[in-house]
């Protein structure tokens, strides 16, 4: 059996347990592993979408080209949440040691893990360019804020509305005067 054939029957446990440990890097890491239900849970079922497509994608020797869309379904989930760069990129690397944990359980994968160094070069290259989509999300994320400060228009997206903002102001203004008169 070659090391192709062996990753293409371990497809599903492989993909299995890198979801789990992409979806544990969330503090709901439950909900999301849990909830299949694409409106009620977009974060889990689109990393796992993703996920599956790029082991599909790597696995058929896909063009650059070909990992963009998937790679963006994952990547663009984790530039808006409070991940590092590193932890926004790492559930991609962690597809090497996810395969190597699923092959080493057995005496076929363990004779065939020498074989994976093309595979992880692979990996490698489709975190590069997750880390690039990244940066480049977060770069477009900071433009926008930049744009609402310049515009004024946080006043609007970061403030409370105009009415509750006078209802504070009001009892701020009725608290001070019923201060100032004891």
């Amino acid at each position: 059996m070659t090391l192709l054939e062996l990753l293409k029957n371990k497809e599903k446990k492989i993909i299995d347990v890198w979801v789990e440990r992409a979806l544990d890097s969330y503090i709901s890491s439950n909900f999301f592993k849990q909830t299949e239900d694409q409106f009620a849970n977009p974060v889990g079922v689109n990393i796992r979408t993703g996920l599956t497509r790029i082991f599909q994608l790597i696995l058929s020797e896909a063009e650059q080209q070909d990992f963009a869309e998937p790679l963006d379904q994952v990547v663009r989930i984790r530039a808006v949440q409070e991940f590092t760069p590193s932890q926004a990129v790492a559930p991609i690397l962690e597809l090497k040691w996810v395969v190597k944990q699923v092959l080493s359980g057995e005496e076929k994968g363990r004779a065939l893990l020498p074989e994976l160094v093309p595979f992880d070069r692979e990996v490698d290259r489709v975190g590069l360019m997750a880390f690039d989509m990244y940066m480049n999300c977060r770069d477009r994320l900071y433009q926008a804020r930049i744009r609402e400060l310049k515009s004024g228009s946080y006043i609007l997206t970061d403030s409370s509305c105009a009415s509750a903002a006078v209802r504070e102001n009001l009892q701020d203004i009725a608290s001070l005067a019923g201060n100032s008169g004891s």
